[in-house]
Protein backbone atom coordinates (compact mmCIF):
# COMPACT_ATOMS: atom_id res chain seq x y z
CA UNK A 1 0.00 0.00 0.00
CA UNK A 2 1.20 2.95 -0.96
CA UNK A 3 0.23 6.47 1.34
CA UNK A 4 1.38 10.15 1.18
CA UNK A 5 3.09 11.19 4.36
CA UNK A 6 0.76 14.03 6.14
CA UNK A 7 1.37 16.85 8.27
CA UNK A 8 0.06 16.17 12.12
CA UNK A 9 1.39 18.86 14.17
CA UNK A 10 4.96 19.57 14.18
CA UNK A 11 5.33 16.00 12.87
CA UNK A 12 4.44 13.73 10.23
CA UNK A 13 2.79 10.49 9.60
CA UNK A 14 0.31 8.55 7.39
CA UNK A 15 -2.96 6.95 7.33
CA UNK A 16 -4.25 3.21 7.29
CA UNK A 17 -7.28 3.50 5.02
CA UNK A 18 -10.72 2.09 7.30
CA UNK A 19 -10.87 -1.20 4.21
CA UNK A 20 -7.65 -2.20 4.91
CA UNK A 21 -7.92 -2.23 8.79
CA UNK A 22 -10.92 -4.07 7.90
CA UNK A 23 -8.95 -6.32 5.91
CA UNK A 24 -5.95 -7.13 8.43
CA UNK A 25 -8.47 -7.35 11.15
CA UNK A 26 -6.31 -4.38 13.17
CA UNK A 27 -8.43 -2.03 15.50
CA UNK A 28 -7.13 0.85 17.53
CA UNK A 29 -4.17 0.29 19.53
CA UNK A 30 -2.82 -2.96 17.92
CA UNK A 31 0.92 -2.14 17.18
CA UNK A 32 1.79 -2.48 13.48
CA UNK A 33 4.91 -2.92 11.58
CA UNK A 34 5.72 -0.45 9.46
CA UNK A 35 8.32 -0.35 6.77
CA UNK A 36 9.32 3.08 5.86
CA UNK A 37 10.99 3.95 2.49
CA UNK A 38 10.08 6.73 -0.41
CA UNK A 39 8.40 5.17 -3.61
CA UNK A 40 10.76 5.12 -6.40
CA UNK A 41 10.44 7.43 -9.06
CA UNK A 42 12.14 4.95 -11.69
CA UNK A 43 10.17 2.38 -11.31
CA UNK A 44 8.51 2.19 -15.23
CA UNK A 45 4.61 1.64 -14.35
CA UNK A 46 4.58 -2.00 -15.36
CA UNK A 47 7.08 -2.52 -12.47
CA UNK A 48 5.04 -0.58 -10.24
CA UNK A 49 2.13 -2.89 -11.18
CA UNK A 50 3.69 -5.68 -10.11
CA UNK A 51 5.08 -4.15 -6.89
CA UNK A 52 1.74 -3.37 -5.71
CA UNK A 53 0.74 -7.01 -6.57
CA UNK A 54 3.73 -8.49 -4.97
CA UNK A 55 3.01 -6.08 -1.91
CA UNK A 56 -0.59 -7.27 -1.98
CA UNK A 57 -0.02 -11.26 -2.07
CA UNK A 58 2.42 -11.37 0.62
CA UNK A 59 -0.10 -8.50 2.75
CA UNK A 60 -3.08 -11.11 2.26
CA UNK A 61 -0.81 -14.27 2.78
CA UNK A 62 1.17 -13.07 5.74
CA UNK A 63 0.39 -15.85 8.05
CA UNK A 64 0.45 -18.53 5.38
CA UNK A 65 4.20 -17.85 4.38
CA UNK A 66 5.48 -17.34 8.52
CA UNK A 67 3.44 -21.01 8.96
CA UNK A 68 5.37 -22.47 6.16
CA UNK A 69 8.45 -20.57 7.07
CA UNK A 70 8.26 -22.28 10.82
CA UNK A 71 7.95 -25.71 9.03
Amino acid sequence: MIQKVIKIGSSAGVTIPAKEMRHQNIKLGDEVEVIVRPVSKNASKSDQTVILAARKILSDYKQDFKNLANR
